[in-house]
């Protein structure tokens, strides 16, 4: 089996990240971004989607989580495009629903190269931690936009804040897990164009 491995570093004047992957890993996972609550988010998909992910960020937290939330969406959607590759035999879709309690979230995607987010859920609470709920959706869209993926989110229902989002991240992590895997029935893409 090829080694879908990335490593990708981007330093801009807001944030310095370091990210590597391993698609086709255990579930292990190193990950520091200085927001704990990010951090239990990013660790519980590294785990549910059984990818390796190491994120090291540091970012201008003393004006919000927005910049290093969003920058490491960019960078993990730039590793998991780079690390797909030709995108050869892999499913392409993927979809999970994940119940969290009294909470319930589905996730379904296409790895199309059209990158597009449809995010539906609201939250009442406005942080989680020094966590801001409103960047949940941007973390999606700067993931889905970076790693060209047609990606839908729905919060079915909840109310706790908490199992709301981490019921979208377990039911991404599931929903990817499923659309990476490579099938050895497929033969190159999952396309009739021969590209995606």
């Amino acid at each position: 089996m090829d080694t879908r491995i990335s490593k990708i570093k981007r330093k801009t004047a807001e944030t310095d990240i370091m990210v590597e992957l391993n698609l086709d890993g255990e579930g292990k996972y190193e990950i520091d971004t200085g927001i704990g609550f990010f951090d239990h988010m990013l660790s519980l998909f590294s785990k549910h989607a059984l990818i390796d992910l190491k994120v090291k960020a540091v970012g201008d937290l003393i004006v919000d989580s927005h910049h290093t939330v969003e920058d490491v969406g960019i960078v993990i959607g730039e590793c998991i495009k780079e690390a797909l590759g030709d995108k050869k035999s892999i499913n392409r879709y993927g979809t999970a629903f994940v119940p969290m309690d009294e909470s319930l979230c589905q996730v379904s995607m296409d790895i199309s190269g059209r990158a597009f987010l449809v995010f539906q859920g609201e939250f009442t609470a406005e942080k989680l931690g020094e966590f801001q709920t409103e960047m949940v959706e941007e973390f999606f869209r700067a993931l889905a936009f970076n790693a060209g993926i047609t990606l839908h989110m729905t919060v079915l229902y909840g109310k706790n804040n908490h199992h709301m989002i981490e019921g979208l991240f377990k039911a991404f992590a599931r929903s990817l897990s499923e659309a990476i895997y490579k099938n050895p029935r497929i033969k190159g893409v999952m396309s009739t164009k021969g590209t995606i």
